[in-house]
């Protein structure tokens, strides 16, 4: 009987926790983890995200992966947003329905860009993380099936054709 309030109390601060989700329409950067002594600008973590990603350069590719083991294209994003607790979905075709568009003259590092690059499908299937942009020069991280974690440019020919569009999602 004498552990009954300490039972109680316990009880208590575990009811305190619980997690939440982000629904499509939420701002993905207003559940960003804040410290009491700063507030991080848009800047700071877009630069976050991008150290996020550029850690796993050289990994290579593996359908659905997600670690330093292997790496696909859309897990190397939702994992470099995740570590900032920023949520977005696992796909790419699904990230694509988050944040709203922008013109590539408009992109900034933090951005992402969507591709389709396959023949056979009309589905956005590639996605990569702006790192630079500058005067019409934009680089970004992705995963590709035959070098893994790499950064390229969008002026490459072939990202070039497959480009389709931009979007801010901080």
């Amino acid at each position: 009987m004498r552990f009954l309030p300490l039972i109680i109390i316990i009880l208590l601060s575990f009811s305190s926790c619980k997690s939440s989700k982000l629904t499509k329409k939420s701002n993905p950067i207003t559940n960003v983890s804040k410290t009491s002594s700063t507030v991080s600008s848009k800047t700071d973590i877009a630069q976050n995200i991008i150290n996020n990603a550029t850690g796993f350069n050289g990994t290579k590719y593996k359908y659905g992966g997600s670690t330093t083991k292997g790496m696909d294209c859309s897990g190397l994003i939702f994992i470099a947003f995740k570590k900032e607790n920023i949520a977005l979905p696992r796909v790419s075709r699904d990230m694509a329905k988050q944040g709203y568009p922008i013109t590539l003259q408009n992109a900034e590092k933090g951005d992402l860009l969507f591709f389709k690059t396959s023949k056979n499908s009309k589905e956005i299937n590639h996605v990569g993380l702006i790192v630079y942009s500058k005067s019409g020069t934009i680089e970004f991280i992705h995963a590709t099936t035959s070098k893994g974690v790499i950064t390229s440019s969008l002026s490459e020919p072939y990202w070039k054709l497959a480009f389709i569009e931009a979007r801010r999602v901080l």
